[in-house]
Parts: structure tokens; sequence; C-alpha cells
């Protein structure tokens, strides 16, 4: 039985409640059973920023975890405001932008108890740079959170890259990293931060959302699926 097939039974045998107490926190386990699927798409609105970009990106993630998973995914994206103590219930959360990053105090609280309780957030930099408004913003944000040496450039071996594919070179370059783009560097690793031993937050400079970013019938002439990425980091998001 696979890892994400054998959580997915303990949690129907068992209960959200069982679950909880003998792995710890499971923030999402009581929505999942409730509402029947395995994975769903939650984007992160927050008030400082443009949170609302790359709006086909989170229809074609969901259709390759369709046709490469055996995960019950909810066809829909939802938008949950980060100050909403309704994200705390999502398997996996979404953040991205081009500018400013400012918690207010809401947002803040519900970004580190998600975190700290075992919750998953891929945070994107649309402008892909190293010293850009929203990496430097963000950076400072998780700094003042989680500690300023908490965030750490992930190893090529880290288990992310295999979780589902097979990524022997660390992250894919982007075509907006390629063709020049943001700080026209190629950025050969993500970078994220851990919590009790397990990856809390993943943080890219390389922009994957506007890479996967198309129109659905552009697929096709992909020589290489760019999407595989994303499948990897919803699976670990579900496993680790």
């Amino acid at each position: 039985m696979s890892s994400v097939a054998g959580r997915r039974q303990f949690l129907r045998t068992f209960g959200a409640a069982a679950a909880a107490a003998l792995l710890g926190p499971l923030p999402f386990a009581t929505r999942a059973q409730a509402t029947n699927y395995d994975f769903w798409f939650t984007r992160l609105r927050y008030e400082s920023g443009d949170w609302d970009v790359d709006e086909r990106m989170p229809s074609n993630v969901l259709t390759s975890l369709i046709d490469y998973t055996s995960l019950r995914v909810d066809p829909k994206e939802h938008v949950f405001d980060l100050a909403d103590p309704k994200m705390l219930m999502a398997p996996f959360c979404y953040l991205a932008g081009h500018k400013l990053v400012e918690f207010n105090p809401a947002e803040r609280r519900n970004f580190e108890q998600y975190v700290r309780n075992g919750g998953f957030v891929f945070v994107d930099d649309c402008n892909h740079d190293i010293d850009g408004l929203f990496a430097r913003s963000f950076e400072a944000q998780m700094a003042s959170i989680f500690g300023k040496s908490a965030m750490k450039k992930l190893p090529n071996s880290h288990a992310l890259y295999r979780s589902f594919f097979m990524f022997k070179d660390g992250p894919p370059a982007t075509t907006f990293e390629l063709n020049g783009w943001g700080d026209d560097l190629v950025h050969d690793y993500l970078k994220g931060i851990e919590v009790n031993g397990r990856l809390g937050v993943l943080y890219s400079n390389k922009d994957y959302g506007c890479e996967w970013d198309y129109d659905w019938r552009n697929r096709r002439f992909l020589a290489e699926d760019n999407t595989k990425l994303a499948v990897n980091i919803v699976i670990y998001a579900l496993t680790a």
C-alpha cells in the first residue's frame, strides 16, 4: 500500500481525533473526512500584496494530480484569507505575488500556527529574483516568525525531489529564468523552513506559478510536462 493510501486508510479507520493523538497535529484531517477528498488546492489571500496571480495555474496542477496519481482531488481552487481560521484546515496552501508581503497580526498568527502544527505552504516569488520587493519582504516575515537562520537551501538530495517523480538535479529551471527576467539568474535551488524535522514552508524564487500558468490545450505541445514538480510538492506535503 502506498504511503498516501496508507494514511488515507488510517484516517478512515481511526478517525481524525485518534490520528491527531497518535501522529501529532493534523490540522486538515477532520475536513478531509468530511469532504471525501484527499487534496484540495488552497490559495492564501493576504492584505498587503497582489495575491491573485497565475489564475490558470491551480487548474493545471489539479489536472496533473488527477492524471498521475490516485488521489481524490477536489477540482476547484479554494481561496481563503490568511487571517481566516478556515485556512488552518487545508492540507496545502499556496502564497504568491510580486509586491509587498507584510502580514497583519491575524495573518502572522495563522501562518505560524499552521506551519508549526504540521501544515505546508508553497510560496512562489513571481518576480523570480533574490532582491526584489516580494523576496525581501517575505523573507523578512519568515525571519521574524521562525528566526533569522530558519530559511535554508534545500539540497538536491531532499526527499521532495523523489516523492513521486525523480529530479536528480534538484529543481528544474523555468523558461523565464532561461530566457531572462527578474534577476537574470537561474536559481539552482529552492529554500525551505523545517519544523520538527519536516518541511513546512517551501520557498521558490523561480516563478513556477507562471511556468504552470498556461492554456490547458497547450499541454500536448510540451516536450516535458512542467507540472511534474508540482505533483512532487503536493505528494510530499501530504505524506512527509
